[in-house]
């Protein structure tokens, strides 16, 4: 694709759900056997320009808002999960640059180099003995003459050995506590990673994060300015919860439209007669259409809160921090339960690894949303704030 000018939506759009149709599907069964990177789908996803779709349309980019970037995850995860995962944690951290690295020199650069080059942004917020704290590092950032350093032991670094850059969360410096943290863009060349730990997991084979040691230096201009209290509020966490959402729905959505097939073929074989199981897929596309409107009723209202002072300022509230982890709740417990009924609908064909209307994958990448961020660590913060919280949900 000719990317002399930012393609739109609608472009990315079809080229996404070609990529997800023609390449995702191909390799999907190869990448969760061997759980191996979706190379080929990346790819793929570089060659339209699918990757720049953050970027503001003054740097090169699509400009593309929450509501679109979400259909696009939706979309390839219907075929590929890993595929969709690596694609939506991309675009959290480019959506952290974005917004917060406009005022830097380095960072509206290094933004507009990304859509020539179509750069692949990994993340590394993990660390070994913050028991899964996002918000807490031990490692520090050391800056001196015009330089930084950075060393971090990550419980998981998300397909970081991968990419073409990291955002790595630290204090920001080694007098500060553990809560203030900034993030730092560490390029490739920037690094030297060592894997530490293995990646042979039950589902999301393909997004290939094991922990790792890294030993970092570089330019200080890579530090993202201000803080990443204000970051992970008002881009992080909406940004996480409402691209995971759209593909925990996308992994849904395609088990039912196997369900689909299966039913439509029970149909061929009786002219001018309803299967059983057609009412059960009314019943589960009747669950299917209410989740979508969940998290795309989110990034609406996410979008109409604009970039401005006053819109960034609301995502701090109580209010859109409780929708936001009764979102990812809801969708990352509402996922299973959707491939489990089309499961049950297709019977035995779709418990068996070598059927076209296999469920396996589906099913077993579904079950990790609950556990990326465990649902119980956002119940209590949910009960914590909801004692405070007196305006109606």
């Amino acid at each position: 694709m000719d990317l002399s000018s930012p393609p739109g939506f609608v472009q990315l759009f079809e080229a996404t759900r070609k990529v997800a149709s023609e390449v995702a599907a191909a390799h999907a069964a190869d990448v969760d056997a061997k759980a191996r990177f979706p190379i080929e789908t990346l790819a793929a996803l570089r060659e339209y320009g699918v990757l720049s779709a953050a970027v503001p349309r003054e740097l090169g980019g699509a400009g593309c808002n929450m509501q679109e970037l979400s259909q696009l995850c939706a979309t390839l995860a219907q075929h590929c999960a890993s595929s969709a995962m690596v694609l939506a944690m991309h675009y959290i951290q480019l959506a952290c640059l974005a917004r917060h690295g406009m005022e830097s020199e380095f960072f509206r650069g290094y933004l507009s180099e990304l859509v020539r080059r179509q750069y692949l942004l990994a993340s590394m917020t993990s660390e070994v003995g913050t028991f899964g704290d996002t918000r807490s590092s031990i490692c520090a950032v050391r800056c001196g003459d015009g330089c930084f350093q950075l060393d971090k032991d990550a419980t998981t670094g998300s397909y970081c050995a991968h990419a073409d850059a990291i955002l790595v969360t630290c204090r920001r410096d080694e007098e500060a506590a553990n809560s203030d943290q900034v993030l730092v863009l560490v390029r490739r060349e920037d690094c030297t990673l060592t894997q530490t730990t293995s990646w042979d997991t039950m589902g999301m084979r393909g997004t290939c994060s094991p922990g790792f040691k890294l030993v970092s230096a570089g330019d200080e201009a890579q530090v993202l300015p201000g803080s990443f209290a204000d970051s992970s509020a008002q881009t992080m966490v909406p940004y996480s919860h409402i691209l995971w959402a759209s593909l925990w729905w996308g992994i849904a959505a395609g088990a039912v439209a196997k369900a689909a097939n299966f039913v439509r073929s029970q149909a061929r074989q009786k002219p001018g007669s309803v299967p059983p199981t057609a009412s059960r897929l009314a019943e589960v596309s009747v669950e299917l259409q209410a989740f979508k409107q969940n998290w795309m009723s989110a990034a609406r209202d996410f979008d109409a809160l604009g970039d401005g002072p006053q819109g960034r300022e609301e995502l701090l509230s109580l209010g859109w921090a409780l929708r936001l982890n009764n979102l990812k709740i809801a969708s990352s417990e509402a996922a299973p339960e959707i491939v489990h009924r089309a499961l049950k609908i297709v019977g035995i064909l779709g418990y068996k690894n070598d059927s076209p209307y296999s469920l396996g994958r589906h099913l077993r990448d579904s079950l990790s949303g609950a556990l990326m961020i465990s649902n119980d660590r956002i119940a209590a913060k949910n009960a914590s704030m909801l004692l405070v919280h007196k305006e109606a949900a």
